[in-house]
């Protein structure tokens, strides 16, 4: 049915995983190429497909002028069902893959699961209870995934690594990739690329689950305004912290996990033909990998 709006779909989707600056990507984006109006985030492919179709194009209706429309969603990486569904409405996308050493991913992620009340336990043991935190580990094989759907030219691989060292040429690969000018890094924003990061637990998993549940329920709506208005309330920030503070990963455990994902890092170091020796441990150790109470799962 005609609505008298030209109709934008994303020219290119940033897919994650969790806890890797896409956050701050989205960000430092806006105002540089057409995103979600109100909202990071919309999870359609994953979470609202449900929703439908034109629900998903409402979040573009302000683009149309846009040379280049996109999203940056963090859970669509491991999910081959998204996947499939991006392939079916936008099959001519282009892939942004954002990649962080992932044992310190993982840790961030565990807190991001204490943080929205979806686990309580101890980091090894939510390892193991929790498929998707190794999982979303294996990137490797989530790579090759997107390349073979979309074709190796049309997904773009950039690591943490180097929006810290080099911003400047992090930021350069994404423009040129999906074809707008190059945007001049501004030093005032280095600090931004931790803005997302959480230091405490929140003070009752019960309570942060119930305002995670919320929050869906408001965003599902659309009703992103009302969410702004909860955040400048101090709403959110009471029922997601409060808790104990998050302690440094114990090396030990550090130690052992590099050990697990090292054929994982080594099977992208082949894909991407980058040496990513800094995401392994690069001396031998009696422990390995076998004694380790973290076991990849099924």
């Amino acid at each position: 049915m005609a609505t008298g709006r030209i109709i934008r779909m994303p020219d290119f989707i940033v897919v994650g995983p969790p806890r890797t600056a896409t956050t701050w990507l989205d960000a430092f984006m806006r105002g540089h190429v057409g995103l979600p109006l109100n909202v990071k985030e919309t999870h359609f492919f994953a979470r609202n497909y449900q929703q439908g179709l034109m629900w998903y194009e409402r979040h573009f209706l302000h683009c149309a002028a846009e040379p280049v429309v996109g999203e940056i969603c963090a859970d669509y990486f491991e999910n081959p069902q998204a996947r499939e569904r991006i392939r079916t409405h936008i099959p001519n996308c282009k892939i942004i893959c954002t990649l962080r050493d992932p044992v310190e991913r993982l840790y961030s992620y565990y807190k991001l699961m204490r943080h929205n009340g979806r686990t309580e336990l101890p980091f090894e043991e939510a390892l193991v209870r929790h498929n998707q935190m190794m999982a979303s580990s294996r990137y490797a094989l989530h790579v090759r995934d997107w390349q073979m759907d979309f074709g190796s030219r049309n997904v773009l691989v950039v690591l943490n690594d180097d929006l810290q060292t080099d911003p400047q040429a992090y930021l350069n690969s994404i423009t040129d990739f999906i074809g707008i000018g190059r945007i001049e890094f501004r030093e005032a924003v280095v600090a931004s690329s931790n803005a997302n990061s959480i230091d405490v637990a929140p003070r009752s998993a019960r309570l942060a689950r119930s305002a995670r549940q919320f929050k869906f329920w408001l965003r599902t709506r659309r009703m992103y305004r009302t969410q702004r208005l909860l955040t400048k309330a101090g709403i959110w920030q009471f029922c997601f912290e409060g808790g104990p503070a998050f302690p440094p990963l114990d090396p030990s455990v550090k130690w052992r996990l590099r050990d697990l994902l090292r054929p994982e890092v080594e099977m992208l170091e082949n894909l991407l033909d980058r040496d990513l020796s800094n995401w392994k441990n690069v001396t031998t150790q009696a422990s390995t990998a076998a004694s380790c109470k973290i076991t990849q799962a099924d």
